[in-house]
């Protein structure tokens, strides 16, 4: 297979069908990914009014410490870096907490439930 020639720019077509094909999959598996964490985000609000109602603490240490467990397992079942997938799943944890925090505070204040 032919690739990019530095000095022209120019690129073999069958490279250009297979770079728009592979772009094709990414932006598809990114739509994927956008969809499946708007519904995790879903479920964790309800966690968190839940948590709220019944005055329960935003973060669960012992929770958390599973799912990273859990998670670092996952990754490298399908050969993805574990301290990748960590990371990754500590930002939205973050994230999750701040949202409960919120929750919390709104419920304490009375306010109406705020959209994160």
């Amino acid at each position: 297979m032919t690739t990019s020639n530095p000095s022209t720019g120019d690129v073999d077509p069958t490279v250009r069908e297979e770079l728009a094909r592979l772009r094709e999959s990414i932006d598809n598996i990114d739509a994927a990914v956008v969809h499946m964490l708007a519904e995790r985000f879903k479920c964790t609000q309800q966690v968190g009014h839940l948590k709220a109602k019944h005055q329960l603490p935003p973060a669960d240490p012992a929770r958390e410490a599973r799912q990273i467990a859990r998670l670092r397992t996952l990754a490298e079942n399908a050969k993805l870096d574990p301290a990748f997938a960590e990371k990754f799943l500590n930002f939205i944890i973050a994230e999750v907490i701040r949202h409960h925090e919120s929750i919390a505070e709104d419920t304490i204040n009375g306010a109406a439930p705020t959209a994160k």
